[in-house]
């Protein structure tokens, strides 16, 4: 296994809602319910499992959950620390953590997203493809760049394409296209 953050991404603060200090969060984790539940504490910080420190006085930010109710396809959050609009404005875009202990680990046939970077990548045959180079979150869901002996392709991680994965071996089993590959010099 590759080195792995002792905290994880949630969430992902997109914007203020209202006036009161709510704010809008789209989901991270297959857990809402029990990682957004009042009560519970999240760690401001960065996609990639580190704390935001704040630039002035370097503390870092937790945040008590006060309230939650569904919104669209994510949450309404209010946290003890923001009170108003233009406090909520300040955390956009900030990405919630918690602590690796606190979650579920991942269903068999299922990883992390941290962990997607560096997968070796082969055919149902077991050949190689390649290897995940990065990934990125998109609406629609994630999106893999594939390293390949002909370029790098951009494959959407989705039922389509994905087949298997083994977290174990860190291999991602997929169902390329030929079409999809970029010509060979």
């Amino acid at each position: 296994m590759t080195d792995s953050p002792e905290l994880l991404a949630v969430g992902r603060i997109r914007r203020a809602h209202g006036v009161r200090g709510e704010v809008v969060v789209e989901l991270l984790t297959d857990e809402p319910d029990a990682i957004f539940a009042p009560g519970r504490r999240v760690f401001a910080g960065t996609p990639n499992g580190t704390r935001w420190r704040d630039p002035k006085s370097h503390e870092e930010r937790t945040f008590n959950i006060t309230g939650v109710r569904p919104f669209q396809d994510g949450l309404l959050v209010t946290v003890d620390a923001i009170g108003d609009r233009n406090v909520a404005d300040q955390w956009r875009n900030h990405t919630l953590l918690v602590p690796r202990d606190e979650l579920s680990p991942p269903d068999d046939g299922e990883v992390y997203e941290h962990e997607l970077e560096g997968l070796a990548v082969v055919d149902a045959a077991g050949a190689p493809l390649g290897s995940v180079s990065a990934w990125y979150r998109l609406p629609n869901g994630l999106l893999l760049d594939v390293r390949t002996s002909r370029g790098t392709v951009s494959v959407p991680y989705n039922e389509r394409f994905v087949v298997r994965v083994d977290r174990a071996a860190r291999t991602l089993t997929m169902d390329i296209p030929d079409d999809l590959f970029p010509d060979a010099g």
